[in-house]
């Protein structure tokens, strides 16, 4: 595949050429940052149940992982703390990992039906505490690990993206079959051999299993 390249002539390499592209920032988008979690942020959270999570490793890696739970599974601790539960994954730990060598981290909350969200940004230590565990339980499992996340800036924002592409928009909705699914995806990336149809059949059925007994 040819390799796309930039022309130089056209980047930007520092703020002030790239403030020069935009006008000034409204008074209000400066002031609406808040260094605590009012009760309109606190609210937010409550009714969230999904939330996405980026985190950086020490070199400045990116990463960015969706958590869902039922609306309140994160939890306001007081007006600059909150508490995510991790729950069973792929134990790949990518968002983990990095929290332990790169603190900084930034949630996204979402609410099915809100065009506006609600971003967070904060310090980020990863806790066993067994107390705070064992209140994130969800059927009698509590999570082996909490991300617990010290807040420096909270503030909404607006709907233009969520409007712009119809998100909570039925009539947009797209058929999940017009694609792979997510095994013959999987395997197509990191198997030697092209799985035969009998065993993609058996590899999806083994996946929603797995969805029905360790979601939690």
């Amino acid at each position: 595949m040819t390799v796309f390249d930039l022309n130089p002539e056209y980047l930007i390499r520092d703020e002030a050429a790239l403030r020069g592209l935009f006008p000034p920032t409204h008074e209000l988008a400066k002031k609406k940052c808040l260094t605590t979690l009012d009760r309109h942020a606190r609210d937010f959270i409550e009714r969230s149940p999904f939330v996405c999570l980026g985190t950086q490793n020490a070199d400045g890696k990116a990463d960015v992982s969706p958590r869902g739970d039922p609306p309140g599974f994160v939890k306001v601790l007081d007006d600059q703390t909150l508490v995510l539960p991790d729950r069973p994954g792929n134990n790949r730990l990518d968002s983990l990992v990095n929290i332990v060598t790169n603190p900084s981290v930034g949630l996204l909350f979402i609410i099915p039906g809100f065009d506006d969200t609600l971003r967070v940004n904060g310090q980020a230590t990863l806790v066993v505490d067994p107390d705070l565990l064992k209140a994130m339980s969800v059927k009698g499992r509590s999570p082996t690990v909490a991300i617990h996340v010290r807040v420096t800036s909270v503030f909404m924002h607006c709907a233009k993206a969520f409007r712009r592409s119809h998100l909570w928009d039925p009539k947009r909705f797209q058929d999940r079959s017009d694609m792979p699914s997510l095994m013959k995806i999987i395997t197509d990336q990191a198997a030697e051999t092209p799985a035969s149809d009998e065993e993609l059949t058996a590899l999806d059925e083994k996946l929603e299993e797995s969805y029905r007994k360790t979601l939690y």
